[in-house]
């Protein structure tokens, strides 16, 4: 492949996280931050305006890489992540982007943690590539149709009053929205809006929901373990989409909590760390 100039670019402090950048395939450059050792971890962010790694899991990743191998990515469209001319996004291909990624770093196996669109391309990525998954964590998960809150995000209010109505959504306790936060996603939405992807990405994913929503009966079969974490004040995906797939995949457990949105890695930082550590540890996922 040919060697890509990695981009003048430094996460903000306001996250605690360093930057790598991951050359996975020909022209195209992946930004991601990589935390521990050991059993792997691939952390995939959602989907709001201005999302990035670093947004969705800064409170996450220092405590979590305890427990393994901790990678968290900027998918192809998002972030920082440098995209080929003519690359297309839909969620094939955010799962094909993940699997490069697994590749560049020459991991075999993985567990997926993934919030909201981060949860459907997991569950995805258990259908396509079976062979390279430990076990999911999702939140939230997407790959429902477009309904309700959900008609938001297909059209997005780029300001900054936008970007806080939009995070405001994703909590109960509207104070966890400061306003760096919502400077720093701004900044980041701008990004998007100035290499003219943001509407791509929007419409395939929204595409997406019609052509290729979670298959039933494809996770009806699955046997890897899965944790299901909700809030039950998720007004994005309603909370009775965890009971849908509780009661459609073989081995999945769920954790619910009160007076919590759908940002639960963020409004409840804390326990979810708890949860997952204890989760993940009763299931083999060790450190070094």
């Amino acid at each position: 492949m040919t060697t890509i100039e990695i981009p003048n670019y430094t996460t903000d402090k306001f996250f605690g996280l360093e930057d790598r950048w991951l050359e996975t395939a020909e022209g195209e450059l992946t930004h991601y931050h990589e935390l521990g050792g050991g059993t792997p971890i691939l952390f995939l962010h959602g989907s709001g305006t201005g999302v990035t790694a670093a947004a969705n899991w800064w409170l996450n990743l220092p405590e979590l890489s305890a427990l393994g191998r901790c990678i968290a990515i900027d998918s192809i469209g998002y972030g920082q992540s440098v995209v080929a001319p003519g690359t297309e996004y839909g969620i094939r291909e955010w799962v094909r982007h993940a699997v490069r990624v697994l590749d560049a770093l020459g991991i075999d196996k993985t567990w997926i943690v993934g919030n909201s669109l981060g949860g459907w391309l997991a569950f995805q990525f258990a259908i396509d590539f079976p062979e390279r998954l430990l076990g999911i964590v999702s939140m939230g998960t997407g790959g429902a149709r477009l309904t309700g809150a959900l008609a938001g995000h297909s059209r997005p209010d780029l300001s900054e009053e936008g970007i806080r109505r939009t995070l405001e959504m994703f909590v109960v306790d509207k104070s966890l929205v400061t306003d760096e936060l919502v400077s720093l996603r701004y900044a980041s939405a701008l990004n998007d809006t100035a290499s003219d992807r943001l509407k791509d990405v929007v419409a395939a994913r929204d595409r997406d929901r019609y052509e290729l929503p979670l298959d039933f009966e494809a996770l009806g079969k699955l046997e890897i373990p899965v944790l299901l974490i909700h809030g039950v004040q998720d007004v994005v995906i309603p909370v009775s989409r965890t009971w849908e797939l509780l009661n459609t995949i073989p081995n999945a457990d769920a954790h619910i909590f009160s007076q919590c949105g759908h940002w639960s890695q963020v409004e409840r930082s804390a326990e979810f760390n708890q949860v997952l550590t204890q989760y993940l540890t009763a299931r083999g996922v060790t450190g070094t």
